[in-house]
């Protein structure tokens, strides 16, 4: 590895057509990187990212990305990274949810969320891994995990065993990683007001979460910041952790535990 300093100069941010994945793109940008974009539906959302970047004086290129397709996630990452020049910074953000109870949970259904939410996050990371190695300037690795890598929730088997997979799989790396002057940490929202909690540009300050201490829901922007700064030289002794950006939520189980007043939980 080189003695150099860390100074980060290329991201790869996954599903960042939107949301977490798009704001942690924009403040990668700002902070001097080029960006690697991915989208897996939505393409115009992914050129929007791309575009936003490109205002900010910083190269931007877009591929789809179906962490589902482990050849070709490797693939994808190997080209992003190729256009780029390298890759400094990885940010695993691709995710989605099923909303299904364990007792009606099919295979299927399973193997779906856990290959999008860790199996391919697993091929992206080693990927983008083995190319930090050979460059040998060090690099980041950053999971976007939930708070449910800690806490799990009704109708969420699935999702829920994905994202504590992927929460170790990140310690171990850390692990593995650090002599080679890489650092790997998750970074664990709550509810933030994006598409995937139906919440797409809706103004976070203006919902009331009276479950949450501050008391409302997270804005992407607020994720990205911490992804930014784990992202940057100032993080360099950070290594192997997980890090709740939530509002204080995953602090209320034993208040939320003498506070329910209702069973509609069992149902959500």
């Amino acid at each position: 590895m080189s003695d150099a300093p860390f100074s980060p100069q290329t991201a790869i941010v996954t599903g960042s057509d939107s949301g977490i994945g798009r704001a942690t793109a924009v403040a990668l940008a700002k902070a001097g990187m080029d960006v690697g974009i991915t989208w897996h539906s939505d393409q115009q959302g992914a050129e929007d990212t791309a575009e936003e970047v490109r205002s900010l004086g910083r190269k931007a290129v877009v591929h789809q990305l179906d962490t589902t397709d482990v050849r070709g996630t490797a693939a994808t990452v190997e080209t992003l990274a190729e256009e780029l020049g390298g890759v400094d910074v990885f940010v695993n953000n691709s995710g989605t949810g099923d909303g299904t109870k364990f007792l009606d949970l099919d295979y299927q259904t399973w193997m779906s969320t856990l290959d999008t939410n860790l199996n391919g996050a697993f091929v992206a990371m080693q990927t983008a891994a083995r190319r930090m190695v050979k460059a040998g300037r060090g690099g980041r690795i950053i999971a976007v995990t939930s708070v449910h890598e800690f806490q799990p929730r009704v109708g969420a088997s699935a999702y829920d065993a994905s994202k504590h997979g992927l929460g170790g799989l990140i310690k171990t790396m850390a692990l593995e990683l650090a002599e080679h002057g890489i650092t790997a940490n998750n970074v664990a929202p709550g509810e933030i007001a994006t598409p995937m909690t139906g919440q797409e540009d809706e103004d976070p300050t203006k919902k009331e979460r009276p479950g949450v201490p501050l008391g409302r829901p997270g804005d992407a922007r607020e994720i990205a910041a911490v992804i930014a700064f784990l992202a940057s030289p100032a993080s360099s002794y950070v290594n192997g952790a997980s890090w709740p950006v939530d509002g204080g939520m995953l602090q209320m189980g034993p208040q939320a535990g003498s506070h329910i007043t209702s069973n509609d939980w069992r149902e959500s």
